[in-house]
């Protein structure tokens, strides 16, 4: 008997159509690799099988049983457990109180109950061994690392006993370290019998953790077996509904000798270290390095976010004063955040307040303050159209009700409003399927032939080869290689990231 069966799901959202006639089945003690393009249902399809949404038709059956969970609370006492993208704890409290927020183990004291503190560390801690987290379980949760808060989100679904664990995107924000410890886990998953529904933009690593494979478009299953009738290319091709030949668009222009942004031996310590390199207009400069590097600080520094103790940014040869985001936006500099839902957008506001919230300042007239609403509305379409994103949903739309690649379109769109004449860019492609990626790719060639200078910084090393003109390397804060586009290599810049090469600092 299956696990799991569902058959001719289907949702629509005010006549939109998420989910047709979607049906896969899941066996115990396997791990289902699902893919698509952001918008393409996944995320429904999930919703649906967690309880958070109800199908319009199709059924499920869960080990033979009808299954028809109103909520997430009957999902979980049907022991299914949703790891969603971003993570659902409260980094306030402590990893037990986490594990146990709905469940605290009580006991009584003058007939009044109250937690039982000595169960409840003696349950988290057993739960935290069988995820191999060597934290104690007091330890709040805001001090955890990324890959550590997943591994309690994992344990979480564990104290229910899950038997089927949907993971959606879980290597968005760690390590290769973390990602390898996570894939472990799964591994570990499986052979107790446990079912898992892998959601990942990253096919390698669908390839590689999958016993079966389904993929949707547009709502509708386009493709599903064995992993063994699948490569990336085919998985490509169904996702997209074409092929595409070069994951990275051709250049067709070349950088300018002019200078737009320098920076001279900037350090903060513990953070970065005598950084030093220029930027050229209608240049590609690509940052790389591992988790903790320094990569993303370095951004924020330049941006005015985070500060620094000694050495000079310069911006067309002129130190920046104030150093302030402000001075910044002003000065021309854009910076594209690697956490849009949190520094990046208004989730709340709808697409085209959103997409004007950078340059709305910009359109401020008169002695009453007012904003010029039909010009920026006016900037704001084009705009939307620059990046693809349907002008049909850009007012009384929640930003949140988007998919991830388009909020990650909102929030590069927010910057095209008037084109920036430096774009620092942190993990500009991260969580997005391989399609709007083909698009992010094309409007960063785009800007740079317009003469734009462009920093970006990605964890993917093929990326960064793929877009740049040449790619620093960090290691510890510093600058360990910097290597010219006719000699990439990917061993090379991995050395370079883990400092086993000369080990000596570089000026760019």
């Amino acid at each position: 008997m299956n696990l799991f069966e569902c058959e001719s799901i289907s949702k629509h959202f005010h006549g939109t159509t998420a989910l047709q006639d979607v049906g896969f089945t899941l066996e115990a003690g396997q791990v289902l690799g699902l893919v698509g393009e952001n918008g393409a249902g996944k995320s429904t399809l999930m919703n649906i099988l967690g309880g958070v949404l109800a199908a319009d038709t199709g059924q499920m059956t869960l080990l033979g049983e009808s299954y028809l969970p109103r909520n997430p609370a009957e999902a979980s006492a049907r022991r299914i457990a949703f790891i969603h993208q971003e993570l659902n704890l409260f980094t306030n409290l402590s990893i037990g109180e986490n594990l146990f927020i709905t469940s605290f183990p009580r006991r009584t004291i003058a007939g009044i109950p109250v937690i039982d503190r000595s169960r409840l560390r003696q349950a988290t801690s057993r739960l935290l061994d069988l995820v191999q987290l060597p934290v104690d379980s007091t330890t709040l949760v805001e001090r955890l690392s990324p890959g550590e808060r997943q591994l309690v989100e994992i344990a979480k679904a564990l104290s229910v006993d899950a038997r089927l664990i949907i993971f959606d995107e879980p290597t968005t924000s760690l390590s290769a370290r973390e990602s390898a410890h996570l894939f472990g886990i799964i591994e570990r998953l499986r052979s107790e019998g446990r079912s898992v529904i892998y959601i990942s933009h990253l096919l390698d690593d669908v390839l590689r953790l999958a016993d079966q494979i389904l993929v949707l478009r547009d709502g509708e299953v386009v493709g599903r077996g064995p992993k063994s009738q699948f490569d990336v290319g085919r998985l490509v091709t169904l996702m997209v509904g074409r092929q595409i030949e070069k994951l990275y668009p051709a250049r067709s222009s070349v950088p300018s000798r002019e200078v737009a942004l320098e920076l001279k031996e900037v350090s903060q310590p513990g953070i970065v270290e005598n950084v030093s390199f220029q930027l050229h207009k209608g240049e590609v400069l690509g940052v790389a390095g591992l988790m903790g590097s320094g990569r993303s600080e370095l951004a924020r520094i330049v941006f005015g976010l985070e500060t620094h103790t000694r050495g000079t940014i310069l911006r067309n040869g002129r130190p920046l004063s104030p150093h302030t985001p402000k001075e910044c936006v002003r000065q021309g500099i854009a910076f594209l955040t690697e956490n849009r839902r949190e520094e990046g957008l208004l989730m709340e506001w709808d697409v085209d307040r959103n997409l004007g919230l950078v340059q709305a300042p910009s359109y401020i007239r008169g002695p009453l303050r007012l904003i010029r609403d039909a010009a920026l509305s006016e900037k704001v379409t084009a705009t939307a159209k620059q990046v693809r994103v349907d002008t049909s949903i850009l007012r009384g739309l929640a930003v949140k009700s988007l998919s991830g690649g388009n909020q990650q379109k909102v929030v590069l769109g927010q910057w095209l409003v008037e084109n920036p004449a430096v774009f620092l860019l942190d993990e500009p492609t991260r969580g997005i399927d391989v399609g709007t990626r083909y698009e992010v790719y094309k409007i960063i060639n785009q800007l740079a032939a317009k003469g734009t200078a462009l920093l970006v910084i990605s964890s993917e090393i093929e990326e960064l080869m793929g877009l740049c003109d040449r790619i620093l390397v960090m290691c510890q804060g510093e600058i360990t290689a910097c290597i010219m586009r006719d000699q990439f290599d990917r061993e090379a810049i991995l050395r370079s990231a883990l400092r086993q090469g000369s080990g000596s600092k570089t000026t760019a």
